[in-house]
């Protein structure tokens, strides 16, 4: 469990640098004060939202996995599962898949609802 926590720490940076990385036309914004407005591109504005999407998630998921550590419930599946799916989720995002992101962000859900329901 403790790797997957990681790696899902690992997923929310990665959604940082990869804003970096698409936004580059924008790099004295970045590394700056970020005063005023900035124009960015379709992409990188998915990618910040999705990442966002993620940034809501992150306390159920890291709360559910550590007292599944603490109470020694095997939760590791499920929360692979949801790594997973949050991963493909991001992928689905930045690339414009509505319905397939959907669909990945409700069996996220799932997961995570499913982890709470095994801890009581």
């Amino acid at each position: 469990m403790t790797t997957l926590i990681v790696l899902t720490a690992t997923l929310y940076l990665v959604g940082i640098f990869t804003q970096v990385l698409l936004n580059q036309n924008n790099l004295n914004f970045l590394i700056g004060n970020r005063e005023g407005e900035v124009e960015e591109s379709a992409m990188v504005g998915r990618t910040r939202r999705a990442n966002n999407n993620l940034l809501e998630s992150l306390p159920v998921f890291f709360a559910l996995a550590i007292v599944s550590l603490i109470l020694e419930v095997d939760n590791y599946n499920l929360a692979m599962y949801w790594l997973g799916l949050r991963f493909l989720y991001f992928l689905t995002y930045v690339f414009g898949l509505i319905y397939i992101r959907t669909l990945l962000w409700f069996g996220a859900l799932v997961c995570l609802i499913m982890m709470g329901v095994a801890l009581l």
